[in-house]
């Protein structure tokens, strides 16, 4: 894996434009997103048709449950975290629900989901909402640590995100730039300890286009303070960093898009993503190319540890995992 930047491509199948963009060795992960995707078949034969021309880039999708499930026919349709904690075998049911996602999401060809969500539910936020697990950071944590023991079991490394938390800011970070003006203490007290709490559990973490005018002017994805002596330095998370979607209206306070993925590295991001915006994807790609940036070795900890196959629905596991989960009315 060389390079640094994860874009996505327009439709179901790859043009030439597509192809010749993914060539390019600082391209180094795609997502999907929801017009990418038809049915489990045609994902795997997209997946394949990436890996032929690429083999080493890191495929990725959102799908976390909910509203925010990209794949849809074909697949489980996944509760909201929220859901989850309401029921009395919370933790066994958030772990099953981390396992069977992770295992559809895997066998559709794709390395990983970008989950689970650790932003603590302020009734504030309507970006967030029934996306984070609970109010109470404790069992937010506990919640969120079942499901990715259910991820890791599966063979998915974790992606928690919105390092350090979405959930107090009310604003949408897709259209807004959010706000958060607590002090340090006050998000130490609750946002943070779902991640302090599992920093050597993760895998991966995504930061929020939030701004906390108390800790820093910059929104978290673009701060060292807070990747780098925060999260790194405090909390000793040691894996990858991504960055949110740098189209996103909240990562506009940096400049363009080729200003955007230089701060998010320089700040401490490992991997840069720039979707829905081939112009701006193209503006990245071409600043990266002159800055020449290369990439950490730990990139390669978010590759697939396993691969279920087309045939996982006969696996006694997924058909264990679905009828708990429609007992539980958390499922049709």
């Amino acid at each position: 894996m060389q390079g640094s930047l994860m874009l996505d491509v327009a439709g179901t199948w790859l043009t030439a434009e597509d192809r010749q963009l993914l060539r390019q060795p600082e391209v180094a992960g795609l997502i999907l997103f929801s017009r990418n995707i038809e049915h489990p078949r045609q994902v795997r034969d997209l997946c394949a048709a990436i890996r032929a021309l690429r083999p080493d880039l890191l495929l990725a999708v959102d799908q976390e449950g909910g509203r925010v499930q990209r794949l849809r026919q074909g697949f489980v349709r996944l509760p909201t975290m929220r859901a989850l904690g309401a029921k009395p075998d919370a933790l066994r049911l958030a772990e099953q629900c981390g396992w069977l996602m992770a295992t559809e999401v895997l066998a559709a060809g794709l390395d990983l989901s970008f989950a689970p969500v650790l932003d603590l539910d302020h009734g504030r936020s309507a970006v967030i909402g029934a996306r984070a697990f609970e109010a109470d950071p404790q069992r937010a944590g506990e919640l969120a640590g079942a499901f990715i023991r259910g991820l890791h079991a599966a063979g998915m490394p974790a992606t928690g995100k919105h390092f350090p938390g979405h959930g107090w800011a009310e604003a949408d970070s897709h259209v807004a730039i959010p706000t958060d003006t607590r002090n340090l203490e006050d998000i130490r007290a609750s946002d943070l300890i779902p991640f302090a709490r599992l920093a050597t559990h993760l895998d991966g973490v995504m930061p929020a286009h939030v701004i906390y005018p108390q800790v820093d002017a910059r929104p978290a994805g673009f701060s060292p303070h807070w990747l780098q002596d925060i999260l790194r330095g405090e909390l000793g998370f040691d894996g990858v960093i991504f960055s949110d979607d740098l189209s996103m209206a909240g990562a506009h306070v940096v400049g363009d898009a080729g200003a955007r993925v230089e701060a998010a590295l320089s700040a401490g991001c490992d991997m840069g993503l720039v979707c829905n915006d081939r112009a701006a994807a193209e503006l990245a790609l071409s600043r990266l190319q002159s800055l020449k940036v290369t990439p950490p070795r730990r990139l390669a900890r978010m590759r697939r540890r396993a691969f279920p196959g087309c045939e996982y629905r006969s696996d006694p596991r997924w058909s264990a995992a679905v009828a708990d989960l429609r007992h539980a009315d958390l499922i049709d």
